[in-house]
């Protein structure tokens, strides 16, 4: 809908880049045991690893969601030097991470827990307990859905989805975007 798109799952990844100092720190955190044949980490047996204790999560996550926030609020800073006026970026640990406070408005896309369940499963490849212990991790959608500005509702089809968020975009540009 010409917003630029930050997928912040995506630029976490960059924090993983072999010979990064994100790299370095989380190799040392858990191991050379989480080192594939090409230098990268291998995130199955990190995600393995560390889904398996919640200190551990939070280690993960002390080393990599600061510096995560910091790459995206630099891509914001590009897009807004680049006048562009709205950009989505896509958080999926959004108020766990404590970043929306960058932004000016947070739309929550949710689906009831068994449809999330299958729905990355089937996505990642990994069997439903897995997927359910790390949803169990986070918080709720109800209270995610609590903190929202805008809610949307994906328990239906792609297209129902589609819908839905071209209704709110209408909503938001018509109410003169970012407050």
């Amino acid at each position: 809908m010409g917003a630029r798109v930050i997928d912040a799952d995506a630029v976490a990844h960059e924090v993983y880049r072999p010979g990064s100092d994100g790299w370095r720190e989380v190799v040392a955190a858990f191991g050379r045991g989480i080192v594939g044949p090409s230098s990268e980490i291998d995130r199955p047996k990190l995600a393995a690893l560390v889904f398996a204790d919640p200190a551990r999560v939070e280690r993960l996550n002390r080393i990599v969601h600061p510096r995560a926030r910091a790459l995206v609020a630099g891509r914001l800073e590009d897009a807004g030097k680049a006048g562009e006026t709205v950009a989505v970026v896509e958080v999926p640990l959004l108020f766990e991470a404590g970043w929306h406070d960058m932004f000016d408005e947070v739309w929550v896309v949710a689906a009831p827990e068994d449809t999330a369940t299958r729905r990355v499963a089937e996505a990642r490849g990994i069997d439903p307990g897995s997927v359910r212990s790390r949803m169990a991790a986070q918080m709720s959608n109800q209270d995610r859905l609590d903190r929202a500005d805008v809610a949307i509702d994906n328990s239906r089809t792609l297209d129902d989805l589609g819908a839905a968020v071209t209704e709110a975009w209408h909503r938001f540009v018509a109410g003169g975007g970012p407050r």
